[in-house]
């Protein structure tokens, strides 16, 4: 039988077709839009950014961290220091802002890949809370009232959120596209057999440690420059709402949503919490608990996720990282 691999799909070609006029209406939205709109899309940007990380580490990597909010606080400082103490560029800061989030990966990762499974998990969060008290207990970093970014002040109002809009454009394409190539590429394969086996992948010359403080790393490294993100556009900052494990727990949500281990999930995750939360926003309190129990249903009715039911069904994916072997006829044969 002879047999041909595909890299590319029709529905691919279509979600190109799509995620590229997508691009243009943001790219053109400042022209058209408010500020509030603008605004709005930051903060969703900024939300899909961080559900893309999460989905990374625990779909792509098996590894379930519960405190990634430690990079969104850590990143949102590193901001302000950047800027306000050290003169940095306020725009140029917030990449830099996710070098100094990863580079406090690098030994929290030699600590809690000490541990496996929910250990694993909890000891994210225990650090994410180290994290928070040493900063609520310094007085360079407000303590627990926190600081204000006053770098921007010299801006008009207009300039700096046309700013941190384009920003936000750039950083959620660049993070996307970053995945997707990376999941296309032998790394990426290398990752998801380590999530499937690591003695199996061990067997076939992939070196587990690497690979997992590679994405562990890269993880950090994009929550953290969100966390620049998050708080260039606030311009406030406090250690209980920059490490808030709210953080997570919306990342988390998102992809469970929107179907763990694919680029698609946490895209349409993204959406749906927009609009559940545009929709609960006069529930107070009971808003929280209703995502809550709406995660709950949906992971034991739906465990694919509302994208992974749609792929699943229909066959489509947008973002295929996967190769297709057909037979001359046409015929799958395998959907690795």
């Amino acid at each position: 039988m002879t047999v041909a691999v595909e890299r590319a799909t029709s529905a691919g070609r279509v979600g190109l077709l799509i995620a590229s006029l997508l691009v243009a209406g943001l790219i053109a939205l400042p022209w058209a839009g408010d500020a509030g709109l603008m605004r709005m899309v930051v903060e969703l940007i900024a939300l899909l950014v961080l559900a893309q990380m999460w989905n990374l580490l625990a779909g792509y990597a098996g590894l379930v961290s519960i405190g990634q909010q430690a990079y969104v606080g850590l990143g949102g400082y590193a901001l302000v220091v950047l800027a306000d103490d050290l003169g940095v560029n306020p725009f140029l800061a917030v990449p830099l802002a996710g070098l100094v989030a990863a580079a406090f990966a690098l030994p929290t990762a030699a600590l809690v890949f000490r541990f496996q499974g929910g250990y694993f998990a909890v000891g994210t969060w225990a650090v994410a809370e180290v994290y928070r008290l040493l900063i609520a207990n310094s007085g360079a970093l407000g303590r627990g009232t926190g600081r204000t970014l006053r770098a921007v002040f010299p801006l008009a109002r207009e300039t700096r959120e046309l700013a941190t809009y384009l920003l936000a454009v750039v950083l959620g394409v660049t993070v996307i596209v970053a995945v997707y190539l990376y999941l296309r590429s032998r790394l990426g394969l290398g990752l998801m057999a380590v999530r499937d086996s690591e003695p199996a992948s061990q067997s076939l010359g992939v070196d587990v440690f690497r690979t997992k403080l590679a994405v562990y790393l890269a993880a950090a490294f994009g929550t953290g420059t969100t966390g620049g993100l998050i708080y260039l556009n606030l311009l406030r900052i406090s250690p209980d709402a920059a490490f808030s494990i709210n953080w997570t727990a919306y990342t988390i949500f998102i992809v469970v949503i929107g179907g763990l281990g694919t680029l698609e999930g946490p895209i349409v995750g993204t959406l749906v919490f927009f609009l559940l939360r545009e929709l609960l926003a006069d529930y107070g309190s009971w808003y929280m608990i209703l995502l809550g129990a709406l995660a709950v249903v949906a992971m034991m009715r739906y465990p694919q996720g509302l994208w992974g039911l749609v792929a699943e069904r229909w066959d489509v994916r947008f973002f295929p990282v996967q190769r297709r072997v057909r037979d001359v006829a046409g015929v799958s044969v395998s959907g690795r």
